[in-house]
């Protein structure tokens, strides 16, 4: 079973769209049995809250569940129990490597390293920047690619 956790910074917009179009994308393979996927946020700013309402809109527009997303913060058992622990900016990876116990297994990367010849390299935040559609589709690129190496290099 290979596990997968998204990370952004409140849990709200850009790990529970990843999470979401991940699950989608990994159901649509019928590979549900095989992988699992979970996302959480680095600060405890909306814990228990649903996704944001551009988050559900965007994902609604295509098809794609946000049903059982709800919010909650990374702990440090997260860096066990995930094969990949994937963050939407720098940010967030400087938080996890800051949460991080040593002699982690986990594969932490960004989201966007998997598309390594895009001008971006972070995920902007919606929240900030009101742009659900460019998170959508940086989140939906990013996300079939690593779908791919995870297959490929777990041989699934």
């Amino acid at each position: 079973m290979i596990k997968v956790l998204f990370v952004c910074l409140g849990n709200i917009c850009r790990s529970p769209m990843a999470e979401a179009v991940f699950l989608n994308l990994v159901s649509q393979k019928g590979l549900d049995e095989q992988i699992v996927v979970d996302s959480a946020g680095v600060s405890n700013y909306h814990i228990g809250d649903p996704p944001h309402k551009g988050t559900i809109k965007k994902l609604k527009e295509n098809n794609i569940s946000a049903a059982g997303l709800t919010a909650r913060q990374v702990e440090g058992t997260d860096f066990e129990h995930f094969d990949y622990i994937i963050a939407m900016d720098d940010d967030n990876i400087n938080a996890l490597n800051e949460l991080n116990i040593e002699g982690t297994q986990a594969t932490i990367k960004k989201l966007l390293d998997y598309v390594p010849d895009h001008k971006t390299k972070n995920v902007p935040d919606p929240y900030f920047t009101g742009n659900f559609d460019e998170t959508y589709e940086l989140v939906t690129e990013a996300c079939k690619n690593l779908l791919d190496d995870i297959r490929i290099n777990h041989d699934i």
